[in-house]
């Protein structure tokens, strides 16, 4: 969601923030700003509805005022308080000597209203109506000049945690100390960059990767000062310039940290000649896939490597239940794995989106494991649900992308995409790997079971010839977007599909919505004759999942029953299906694959039909209205 950079060294700091700003606005936003702080010019803050461009123009039309080497930055999604710039961060504080203190934050805190009530009776005056003013006003209040160079504000943020309910990702600065960066964590991700002579704090590696690959993760309840400067105004000794790092608990505990190296770089993040990151994205899939497959399928030993499962490797063979837990596209890949975990690993399996898990009081029996989903590994309602069923006994894997991201930290095993970073708001490759590792997942605990070698080897050998097949559905991006803008003024789509390409269908639909503002709903093609065949008027755009396979039949059945009622229809079927061209209007054509294998082509054809139609609309596909990339509040 919101996006924090924060920078102290010896550089200045106005250019970094706005670039690391710039790097972070595919997380979705309405509002920026900035805050910088100098000895000579004390607290300086920098407020913009819209774009980072607009902040940009701003801070340029004052360049003298914003000179500094320490600064903090925000991209803000609103919750509290509606767009604007008294409401977007960063928020300010004043302490009793009269400095400022100036914070931006990501999360909620949920106990704002009782502290407000307590700032206003000691006199603190609010200007938003967002709930991280408190928190800026609150550090203010306990500020308490110390003699020990940079004491101050570190008492002063732990002491304030302490008194905060919610979640929270912080950075904060005060003009009193014109070289001290804090920051601190609880339920939000932020990570700490470790450059020479300078230190880059944000909540996401994209702002930190073209000034450092060393950082270090901040876990709950953990506190970092980190100073840089002369070396006559800082503790630490050695040079005209030093720089110093601490980390603590709220309470004020020691903390010894671990520097991890980022896996990513700086190419990966960059457009690379396509207009868009969806689309490269989507045209990266098959060497994503590659790169997700690489060293886990041993075809010479007929066997699925997963080595971050293998201490765990008996629990799974003896598992009685598995629950998919994930939200939004992730979920989609969940429900597939909920049929492949069945099917290939015969083993019930149940998905079950996040949000609602935590809340039902949930039923967590003996050998359950709990499988949670999520591209960045910080979302809120997977994270809560996760810690629920490992909190009742559950074995906890994660299927995540990102690397040291909190639920990998927090399961007792699972395995990483490893398909890259992934800009664009609307998932593609990370889908398509969660798919991915799903299957490999059903195959290793099946071989273990049940699963005949040959019919292992059989999988094996097709897995490997996937990307190739998303290649060859690829190549067919042009013709996908001359059906399209046929059929693109329609605001009411279906997409249908059965067995494995049901949730395909789910995950076409939410595509559509996300990018082009398109209505679509995805169902069960047998659904569809129980009511919303009422929908059906002429011209009305129904997509079918209708691939070669076991209820090919019965889908040409449901297409025919749309025909009769004068809907256009877009089929996804197999190469070599003249059949299908009876009946569709428009045809997409996917390698013949395995049933349990399908979706991972036949989802394909749906994001470059998304793709193509927001486009024509003319959205901003990488920046949909409303929408944030990570979701790490409730």
């Amino acid at each position: 969601m919101c996006g924090i950079v924060a920078y102290v060294g010896n550089r200045q700091v106005t250019p970094l923030l706005i670039e690391g700003l710039k790097r972070l606005e595919y997380r979705g936003y309405d509002s920026a700003g900035v805050a910088v702080v100098s000895a000579d010019h004390g607290t300086q803050v920098c407020h913009s509805v819209g774009r980072v461009s607009v902040l940009d123009d701003k801070l340029n039309a004052e360049p003298d005022r914003f000179r500094a080497t320490l600064g903090i930055a925000h991209t803000r999604w609103a919750t509290h308080g509606e767009p604007s710039e008294a409401n977007a961060h960063p928020h300010l504080g004043k302490t009793r000597d009269g400095h400022t203190i100036a914070l931006v934050h990501n999360g909620i805190i949920e106990n704002y209203a009782s502290l407000r009530k307590y700032l206003e009776g000691k006199g603190h005056t609010f200007t938003s109506q967002t709930d991280t003013e408190v928190l800026a006003k609150l550090i203010a209040e306990l500020y308490q000049p110390d003699n020990k160079k940079g004491g101050g504000l570190e008492k002063a943020v732990q002491s304030a945690l302490r008194e905060v309910t919610g979640a929270y990702a912080i950075a904060v600065v005060c003009d009193a100390e014109p070289h001290t960066l804090l920051c601190a964590r609880k339920g939000s991700p932020l990570i700490i960059g470790i450059a020479e002579d300078a230190y880059v704090v944000a909540s996401d590696a994209a702002a930190i990767i073209s000034h450092t690959t060393q950082v270090i993760t901040l876990d709950d309840y953990q506190v970092a000062r980190l100073c840089a400067g002369p070396d006559d105004k800082l503790t630490t000794t050695g040079g005209p310039w030093a720089v110093d790092f601490r980390t603590t608990t709220i309470d004020n505990v020691p903390v010894t940290q671990q520097v991890s190296e980022l896996e990513m770089d700086l190419q990966q993040i960059e457009l690379g000649g396509y207009e868009h990151f969806m689309l490269k994205e989507i045209m990266e899939q098959p060497e994503s896939l590659r790169n997700c497959f690489r060293g886990r399928l041993d075809h010479r030993e007929g066997r699925v490597v997963l080595g971050g499962l293998s201490k765990y490797t008996r629990d799974l063979v003896r598992a009685k239940r598995f629950i998919v837990t994930a939200q939004g596209t992730a979920y989609h890949a969940g429900l597939i794995g909920e049929y492949l975990l069945e099917d290939l690993a015969k083993v019930p399996a149940r998905a079950a989106y996040a949000s609602e898990f935590r809340y039902r009081n949930p039923i967590i029996e003996d050998a359950s494991v709990i499988l949670a989903i999520s591209q960045s590994g910080e979302t809120a309602d997977t994270l809560a649900a996760l810690r629920e069923a490992r909190e009742r006994g559950a074995l906890a894997l994660g299927v995540v992308n990102q690397v040291g991201s909190t639920i990998s930290r927090e399961t007792d095993a699972g395995v990483y995409l490893h398909v890259g970073p992934e800009i664009g708001v609307a998932s593609t490759k990370a889908f398509v790997g969660q798919v991915a590792v799903l299957t490999l997942i059903a195959l290793y605990v099946g071989r273990r079971k049940f699963l005949a070698a040959d019919v292992l080897a059989h999988y094996i050998d097709q897995l490997e010839k996937l990307p190739d097949h998303i290649q060859t559905v690829l190549k067919q991006s042009d013709h996908i977007r001359d059906c399209v803008e046929k059929v693109v003024d329609r605001d009411n789509w279906l997409f249908l599909g059965r067995g494995y390409n049901y949730p395909v269908a789910l995950e076409g639909a939410l595509k559509l919505k996300e990018i082009s503002y398109i209505h679509a709903e995805g169902m069960p093609a047998a659904e569809m004759k129980h009511g919303p065949i009422a929908l059906i008027d002429e011209g009305m755009p129904v997509v079918f999942i209708a691939p070669r396979g076991s209820q090919y039949d019965k889908v040409i059945s449901n297409i025919e029953e749309v025909k009769a009622r004068g809907g256009r229809i877009i089929a996804v079927a197999t190469e070599g299906d003249e059949e299908i061209n009876r009946y569709a209007d428009f045809v997409f054509r996917v390698p013949d694959v395995p049933e349990p294998l399908q979706p991972l082509v036949t989802v394909v054809p749906l994001q470059l039909l998304a793709y193509h139609g927001a486009v024509l609309r003319g959205q901003d596909v990488d920046k949909p209205r409303n929408l944030a990339k990570s979701v790490t509040v409730e």
